[in-house]
């Protein structure tokens, strides 16, 4: 199986919280599957990094060491295709990361694992 991790999702299972279910944190760590995380994901920790607002045990260099070489998680790279998709979203979701996220699954055909609902108003599979 192939999926697209959520920002949140992604940090709540590097830091091994209790709000990522358990069903989601053994599809994570399934070797059989192949997950994804957007440059979106790690553009949006940087910023939170930047401004104070992401409080972490882990650095931003930390948690890229594990999205790239701990975890064999595969790095989407942010493609035209994808900003295509996102200036075609019906305006639902606000925030600009979720969306690009959106774009992506919408265009790759990933289900993304997220506890955000409001994801459940566009063509793509959520799985919490």
């Amino acid at each position: 199986m192939k999926f697209l991790l959520d920002t949140n999702a992604l940090l709540w299972f590097l830091v091994d919280h209790f709000r990522l279910t358990p069903n989601n944190r053994a599809l994570i760590r399934d070797y059989n599957n192949t997950v994804f995380v957007s440059v979106a994901s790690l553009w949006e920790i940087a910023i939170k990094f930047s401004i104070g607002k992401m409080v972490s045990p882990l650095s931003f260099s930390e948690i890229v060491d594990h999205v790239v070489s701990n975890n064999s998680f595969r790095v989407l790279e942010i493609r035209m295709e994808h900003l295509r998709h996102v200036a075609a979203l019906p305006l639902i979701h606000r925030d600009p990361f979720d969306r690009l996220l959106i774009a992506q699954s919408i265009a790759e055909n990933l289900p993304i694992i997220t506890s955000d609902a409001t994801f459940d108003h566009y063509a793509i599979q959520r799985i919490w």
